[in-house]
């Protein structure tokens, strides 16, 4: 039986309790083992350095249906009702953003400006509420192209993307963008109850594949999966649909689907939903990531930023 993962929160930080003897001893390793970390900490880390290649077997091109009905939604488990809706099996991958960014472009829908790609945005309605931003209709940052994590590239006539992950999910897109690539394709970002739902389905489990967590469902911080580099202080993400029950060479992940049959909806990357919420410009994220601890990627937990943030833990998926 593998072992349970479980942070317990209370631990995190605590350090052993000295012996009274030899303590000006333990003081002097203590302070070189300091050194040596932060001398560590302070090398450039390579963000072009080659990962591993494993094909996953999931096709990004397919949908999943949600069927209408009641579900439990939120940490206290209220009852809310959906339409019947389909969502994308994955998230939309660097390929399928850098096909979108070519097409967009040479039809005028989008236009590169120095070291970004800009699209129309409608704007929303401003309240002028204490740190409220206001969104106004005009063009706005869907991806920055200088950007040293950026894994999309654009060579002044075509985008592509930095190899080995063409099936990756995109990230360091802003929300517009990923609003931009959702209407292109006659489809739109989750609700936060659509994307709740078919995350944990209608048991009211906390993880979308059930109701325990283990390094093998996921890529979350500190979960040891071959895309982690904890010598580097980094971790990457992973191709998406990597926790399916296959073994790439010798890692054995368990089948950490969806009750719907979709993948990576807890870890890898946060996911932007398509709430636009009164007086509030902040737009929410669910899933968790790569950078963040296991109890962030129950489905309830929420992030949010303004709209015009980038990441390279956070990505998205569409709906229609």
């Amino acid at each position: 039986m593998k072992n349970r993962f479980t942070l317990t929160p209370s631990l995190r930080g605590r350090s052993p309790k000295q012996s009274p003897t030899r303590r000006g001893d333990c003081f002097v390793v203590a302070t070189l083992l300091l050194a040596m970390t932060l001398l560590a900490s302070c090398a450039p880390v390579d963000l072009n350095a080659p990962i591993p290649a494993f094909d996953t077997g999931v096709d990004s091109t397919s949908w999943a249906q949600v069927p209408e009905g009641e579900f439990f939604y939120g940490q206290f488990n209220k009852v809310e009702f959906t339409p019947t809706f389909e969502i994308m099996v994955t998230d939309v991958t660097a390929q399928q953003y850098a096909d979108f960014l070519n097409a967009a472009v040479a039809d005028g829908t989008l236009k590169v400006d120095g070291d970004s790609v800009l699209g129309y945005y409608p704007g929303d309605e401003f309240r002028g509420v204490k740190h409220e931003l206001e969104i106004k209709a005009g063009d706005w940052q869907y991806i920055p192209l200088a950007d040293p994590s950026q894994r999309v590239r654009n060579d002044g006539t075509r985008f592509t993307v930095q190899e080995g992950y063409e099936n990756h999910p995109m990230t360091m897109v802003t929300w517009f963008g990923a609003w931009g690539y959702c209407q292109y394709y006659d489809a739109s970002l989750p609700s936060e109850i659509q994307w709740e739902k078919a995350a944990r389905g209608t048991d009211g489990r906390p993880f979308p594949w059930g109701w325990e967590i283990q390094r093998e469902n996921a890529n979350f911080y500190s979960s040891r999966d071959p895309f982690e580099d904890m010598s580097s202080f980094g971790s990457r993400t992973s191709p998406v649909g990597f926790y399916n029950g296959k073994t790439y060479d010798g890692y054995v992940t368990l089948d950490s689907k969806s009750p719907y049959g979709l993948y990576d909806m807890a870890g890898n990357v946060w996911q932007w939903v398509g709430d636009v919420m009164e007086g509030f410009s902040d737009r929410f994220m669910h899933g968790g990531s790569k950078d963040t601890y296991d109890m962030d990627l129950r489905v309830w937990v929420r992030n949010s930023a303004p709209p015009m943030y980038f990441s390279p833990g956070v990505g998205f998926r569409c709906v229609r």
